[in-house]
């Protein structure tokens, strides 16, 4: 019997937090690198400028994400913002992640243990359906 590789993402526009289901060694934490600093440095350049630059590194911030479902069978993507859903959609738009089940639920800011107690009870439903 193989294990299916699934994956836990809480996540806002600024990092992700991804766990390993069943809880493995694998615990990482991805930033975009658009800071709020960053952001009042672009702001006293311009308001354009600075709009692009978060594009762009949100742009950078989804892909780096996308790198590491794509080793993944199934993905649960949850958080306060709307960044999850955003993922999302890029991801359904490309067809590497065709074969990915990816699942998405709002939480608010969770713990490290709440965050891998959350993972674990999806995981645990979607196990036995």
């Amino acid at each position: 019997m193989t294990t299916i590789k699934r994956l836990g993402i809480w996540m806002d526009h600024s990092s992700a937090h991804l766990v390993e289901y069943p809880i493995g060694p694998m615990e990482e934490i991805i930033t975009s690198k658009f800071t709020h600093e960053e952001k009042e440095v672009s702001l006293s350049n311009s308001e354009h400028h600075m709009h692009n630059k978060e594009q762009h590194e949100q742009a950078s911030f989804y892909r780096q994400l996308g790198e590491a479902i794509k080793n993944y069978e199934e993905v649960l993507l949850c958080g306060p913002t709307d960044a999850k859903q955003e993922l999302y959609n890029i991801l359904r738009e490309d067809h590497l992640f065709e074969n990915i089940k990816i699942d998405v639920k709002p939480a608010d800011k969770l713990t490290d243990s709440q965050l891998h107690a959350f993972v674990k009870a999806h995981f645990s439903k979607t196990a036995m359906k």
